[in-house]
């Protein structure tokens, strides 16, 4: 299936301690972003930290910017006023900071296990056709935009604009941007340097350790950053939200083209085309294959490796034909689970081993295709000689599994077992679910303690919230012998 064929919908499911964004191709899940009110990203959020510590043998610093980890900022991410930028000449890290000092600096990858914050002095400020670079100056198009006329025609109206401007910067022109006039473009630029002397001016006023600029909620990045003209419309269940993206939408989108659409069917919205479920499946260890062939992710600290197997396949001719037709199969899957998971980092394939190379060669390049519309940047390698396929994924947030799941307590983290939060959430949908389906005049929960314990606790206000949305008295009783990701809804 080619590129042109492929239309797309995001679906966006708003709670008061969750949003969940979701993007479908032709109707299938792809990818699936979740936002929690107490935990939101920090990527693309600018800091004024402290400098607590340089390690001139990591050439690096750990950064004080007021989280509960310190953060992490490499030589090569600190910007370098006055210095070469190129050469093989890395400077040291002690002539560029030294312990105590302030620091301005941006999130470019959200904790992750036991890391901190991995952070940058280049600041970076996005809008909608390009991306601001305070402390360069050169002119970068998206590797997206294939034409080259177009691409000199951007890069010729950006570095007009930008020697126009007083400021010397640089940018990098986004996918969206194809097509674009100079006007849309002089748009962008003027919002990015308001944002910018906005940023410098707070930097100069507020404290150490504080937050100076926090990147938008999950529904406006997903205007800014996911919107192109594939996507036909944006489908929202919350009021609220909708009538702040059309806003959002007519000022910053005036020529996306773009419908934005509230949803109001008793059905919740993430019932649709089945992507709860398909959620729920993404975190299985086994996938299976339409030819009775499945697949194995296993997630590592340092890797995911993913194994291919026949199964049940037994195929029509002979067993390399069955084996070649497995991998192709496989190959367009994986690419999906790969952005369905977030899987990012190092990322080992082990296809079942084909004899004939045009088969190896034809497997790899299914795989490059399906993953040609991932966001995340990522690089394939030719097979291994021992029949593997090793590539890489960008990450720069958590996997799905590590922000739904965490170790099971009950078989020493050999597994996962869903966070009592998550039960709580679940929860929550299948009130409203029932709500919306059923008469009743009370209901009440059946849970594991550690879910009782905390929809008492922390998500006491939304639980009082979802009684006076629904209507209904919500009691709640302890299940000793349930499991943290087991429930129970009893209508009375």
């Amino acid at each position: 299936m080619t590129d042109e064929s492929q239309k797309e919908e995001i679906l966006i499911n708003v709670t008061p301690s969750e949003v969940r964004a979701a993007l479908l191709e032709n109707g299938v899940l792809q990818e699936v972003y979740i936002e929690r009110a107490a935990r939101r990203g920090l990527i693309s959020n600018i800091y004024k930290g402290r400098v607590l510590r340089v390690l001139p043998g990591m050439q690096a610093a750990f950064i004080d910017i007021g989280l509960e980890r310190t953060a992490f900022l490499h030589v090569s991410d600190i910007a370098k006023p006055g210095l070469a930028e190129n050469g093989d000449d890395v400077p040291n890290i002690r002539d560029l900071v030294r312990e105590g000092d302030e620091i301005m600096v941006q999130v470019v990858k959200d904790p992750l296990g036991n890391k901190g914050a991995r952070l940058t002095s280049y600041v970076t400020l996005p809008s909608r056709h390009m991306v601001l670079l305070p402390h360069s100056d050169t002119v970068g198009i998206s590797a997206r935009i294939e034409d080259d006329e177009e691409r000199d025609r951007l890069r010729g109206m950006v570095e007009e604009l930008l020697a126009e401007s007083d400021l010397k910067c640089g940018a990098i022109v986004r996918t969206v941007a194809e097509g674009t006039d100079k006007e849309a473009l002089a748009a962008d630029l003027r919002y990015l340097l308001r944002l910018w002397d906005v940023v410098k001016e707070r930097c100069r006023k507020r404290s150490v350790k504080t937050l100076i600029h926090e990147d938008l909620s999950l529904p406006m990045r997903v205007l800014r950053d996911m919107v192109t003209g594939d996507v036909e419309r944006v489908l929202v269940d919350s009021e609220s939200d909708y009538e702040a993206m059309q806003n959002f939408g007519n000022t910053y989108l005036p020529d996306a083209n773009l419908t934005i659409e509230l949803y109001k069917r008793r059905r919740p919205i993430f019932d649709l085309h089945g992507i709860e479920d398909e959620i729920h499946r993404s975190l299985d260890r086994s996938i299976p294959l339409k030819s009775g062939g499945y697949l194995i992710f296993d997630q590592t600290e340092a890797m995911t490796t993913i194994d291919v197997n026949t199964g049940g396949y037994v195929g029509h001719r002979n067993l390399e034909e069955t084996i070649y037709r497995t991998n192709l199969e496989a190959a367009v899957a994986i690419a999906r689970q790969l952005r369905l998971r977030n899987l990012g980092g190092i990322i080992i394939i082990d296809f079942i081993d084909m004899e004939e190379i045009d088969h190896r060669e034809n497997v790899l390049h299914a795989l490059e295709q399906a993953l040609a519309r991932d966001h995340a940047r990522h690089q394939i390698t030719p097979v291994s000689p021992l029949g593997l396929v090793e590539m890489t994924r960008k990450r720069t947030r958590e996997s799905l599994q590590h922000v739904l799941c965490e170790d099971c307590s009950a078989c020493a983290g050999r597994g996962f077992v869903m966070t009592a939060e998550t039960a709580c959430f679940e929860i929550f949908r299948e009130i409203i679910r029932q709500s919306r389906q059923f008469e009743f005049d009370e209901v009440m929960v059946l849970a594991n303690q550690d879910v009782i314990e905390l929809l008492l606790d922390e998500q006491a206000r939304s639980l009082a919230e979802l009684e006076e949305q629904t209507g209904k008295s919500i009691r709640l009783q302890t299940e000793s012998l349930y499991l943290q990701d087991q429930f129970d809804v009893v209508l009375m």
